[in-house]
């Protein structure tokens, strides 16, 4: 039995005018994910379901009122540290929000969506949210 922890995660991804919302996170133990830019979200707890860990965690993180939309892609990373499967939704702000948590935020037009900006997982879902920019389908 392996003592890794294994991490269920939400993030909100929020596009605005052809614009995704990016939060920075701040120093970190762990070096690989520090002032990285992740979509604002965290752990399930439990009994929550995703939508409402995520409903959660934005008003923690961000100060903020969402409407929590549909499923947009699930992801698993192996980090040095923990394993995490990340459940992404496309998300409208309702409220003004507050940084709490993260020590920047940016909006980010498609050609602005670089992957090593982002923490791992995050980054392994921007191509995708790249892509779909571009086409304007989000």
């Amino acid at each position: 039995m392996s003592d890794r922890k294994f991490l269920q995660v939400v993030g909100a991804i929020f596009v605005e005018k052809g614009a995704v919302f990016a939060a920075m996170r701040g120093a970190s133990k762990y070096a690989y994910i520090a002032n990285k830019y992740e979509f604002p979200g965290g752990k399930i707890e439990n009994g929550e379901s995703p939508p409402e860990a995520l409903q959660r965690e934005l008003r923690e993180e961000l100060d903020l009122d969402a409407q929590i939309g549909r499923h947009y892609m699930t992801v698993e990373h192996t980090y040095p540290d923990f394993d995490i499967r990340l459940q992404v939704y496309l998300c409208e702000m309702k409220s003004d929000f507050k940084l709490r948590e993260h020590v920047a935020f940016k909006w980010l037009a498609a050609e602005e969506l670089l992957s090593d900006m982002w923490a791992p997982a995050d980054a392994s879902i921007i191509e995708q949210v790249k892509c779909d920019l571009i086409n304007n389908s989000l």
